[in-house]
């Protein structure tokens, strides 16, 4: 990883804070927290590593500065963020330094390509969330050292905090909110990708499901809604031990979850919510026994818009409902079975 020369990192970090707890978007905060901290440290190159409950890297966001003089003399910094998902071989150096990090508890380094290799532990209360890795041509002072730390401690307690307000508060899933950002956030990433024949077939693709528990009314009429939050609080953790780590799950209202899962085709992406839908079937709840799903899917492509996506999941699963329950529909299916008509929706012409 590239140097450059270290700055003092007293002047302007104060004002640089506040421009992190200014952000409303748990990512974009991550990537403030990279720009934040690569001139402080002297660094050219800066990673952050999210991971679960499990200890698995769920994404890395990686920040590049390049310097460039002009004809005048005058230097001038690009800077770049790159999302990288569904990383699971990291270089054999990263990962022994990051499990160095998670047995310490504590910032450790060692020797690199181009210097020594820091990992420091990101927090979200007691436990780890994340990591962030940089090289340098030397060790940091005990002033930056402390920065880096206080700066993390900053950054660690503003995530935790937006990230709880961004959360269902009884299943701890994403909330509707955070739903909302996310989509937007996908069908950006999407339209701004080559979209040839040959990149489409390398790739996989994004499918929305929208998922609700059958008969849940009855449920909270015969058990009490003390019962029913609790079938809402087990069903979520049965779907969420059950998706891959890649795997988004959120809480759409009421008894209505929404999924949204990368498969390479339609085959794929059936097993992937039919999975879903037969680990909540075959779990056995208190008092209440046996519970169900009833859902629908379809397609996420950027030239539909993401509430027109939302619409379709819903139809197809309100067929599902139609259709006797604990089953999965395909929007595009039933249209192909003729068994729904095609409605105008909302799309976007991409240019």
């Amino acid at each position: 990883m590239p140097t450059e020369r270290a700055v003092s990192p007293l002047p302007g970090t104060l004002k640089k804070l506040g421009v992190i707890t200014a952000i409303r978007d748990t990512q974009l905060v991550e990537q403030s927290l990279l720009r934040t901290l690569a001139p402080i440290l002297g660094v050219l190159e800066t990673s952050l590593y999210r991971i679960n409950g499990q200890q698995q890297v769920t994404h890395i966001l990686h920040h590049s500065r390049t310097g460039t003089r002009d004809s005048d003399g005058a230097e001038r910094i690009s800077e770049r963020i790159d999302a990288i998902r569904n990383e699971t071989n990291l270089p054999e150096h990263i990962y022994m330094l990051i499990d160095n990090v998670r047995l310490l508890g504590q910032a450790c380094h060692r020797s690199g390509p181009n210097g020594l290799i820091f990992c420091y532990p990101l927090r979200s209360g007691e436990l780890q969330s994340g990591y962030l890795v940089f090289e340098r041509g030397g060790k940091l002072t005990e002033v930056e050292d402390a920065v880096v730390t206080g700066v993390l401690q900053v950054y660690s307690n503003y995530y935790a905090l937006l990230d709880s307000s961004q959360r269902d508060r009884l299943t701890g899933l994403h909330n509707r909110y955070a739903m909302e950002v996310g989509l937007d956030r996908l069908w950006e990433e999407l339209s701004m990708q080559p979209s040839t024949a040959q990149t489409q077939a390398r790739r996989d693709c994004y499918w929305l499901g929208v998922l609700d528990i059958d008969h849940f009314k009855q449920i909270n009429d015969q058990f009490g809604h003390v019962i029913g939050d609790e079938i809402l609080l087990l069903v979520s953790r049965v779907m969420g031990k059950t998706m891959r780590r890649t795997d988004l799950l959120f809480r759409y209202g009421g008894e209505e979850f929404i999924a949204i899962v990368e498969a390479r085709d339609l085959e794929k992406a059936v097993q992937l919510f039919e999975r879903l839908r037969k680990a909540v079937e075959t779990y056995r709840y208190p008092q209440v026994g046996k519970v169900t799903l009833s859902g629908g899917f379809s397609m996420v492509t950027p030239t539909v818009l993401p509430k027109s996506v939302l619409e379709r999941a819903d139809r197809a699963m309100y067929e599902a409902k139609k259709a006797g329950r604990n089953r999965v529909f395909h929007y595009h299916t039933l249209l192909e079975q003729g068994v729904l008509q095609e409605l105008e929706t909302g799309s976007i012409t991409l240019f």
